[in-house]
């Protein structure tokens, strides 16, 4: 199997682009949304995922389908899996007209999030980064934003929970930059206009954007 893979690009280019079916429980939940662009991040998100993991396998999006069951619940959200490649881990993320999906062999995590160039949340520092992370962030909005992607990623490998952001230190890692290695996993990371994004993998990967 090759490189594990990172897709991303905007939510109507997405759209534009992929196709693809969503089962029941997807469109159920998608229905739930109240904002159009809410449901329509969800629907590419869902659809972009299952397009990673065909690149990898080497077949057709529509042969596969997505799955999600809380641990806690038992209902339709949680981690994804592909049913028909239960070996094969993917992640996939959704932020207001952008969305990303990464997959590949071991753990793998993706997130995304707008960011401002502005003042960072004071509160979300205090909740999410360790004191030398803080002292690295300042009150940068861009950098903070930047850790927070980081620590969500390594959250959807079921490395981390979110009640626990401050106990994983990342302030060794740099700011810029495409790739990186931390304790063993791979990051790949890149902004997209006031996007940060990051997927983390347990090998090096491949990044492609769409529309780029």
């Amino acid at each position: 199997m090759r490189a594990p893979l990172a897709v991303a690009g905007y939510t109507d280019e997405v759209l534009d682009a992929v196709g693809g079916t969503l089962t029941e429980a997807e469109r159920d939940r998608a229905a739930r949304f109240t904002r159009k662009q809410d449901r329509l991040d969800f629907v590419a998100a869902h659809l972009l995922v299952r397009h990673c993991a065909a690149e990898l396998l080497g077949v057709r999006a529509c042969a596969l389908t997505l799955v999600q069951s809380c641990e806690r619940c038992g209902r339709s959200h949680g981690r994804p899996s592909i049913a028909e490649a239960p070996g094969l881990s993917v992640s996939l993320a959704h932020t207001s007209g952008y969305v990303s999906a990464a997959a590949g062999l071991g753990k793998v995590g993706v997130d995304a999030e707008h960011a401002t160039a502005g003042q960072a949340d004071e509160n979300l520092i205090a909740l999410a980064l360790t004191s030398a992370e803080a002292d690295l962030v300042g009150l940068d909005n861009r950098r903070l934003i930047r850790l927070w992607v980081r620590k969500e990623a390594l959250v959807k490998r079921g490395e981390l929970a979110l009640d626990r952001l401050r106990e994983v230190d990342l302030s060794k890692l740099p700011f810029e930059g495409r790739a990186h290695e931390w304790d063993g996993r791979h990051l790949l990371e890149w902004t997209s206009g006031t996007v940060i994004a990051t997927a983390i993998f347990n090998e090096p990967g491949e990044l492609r954007l769409m529309g780029a």
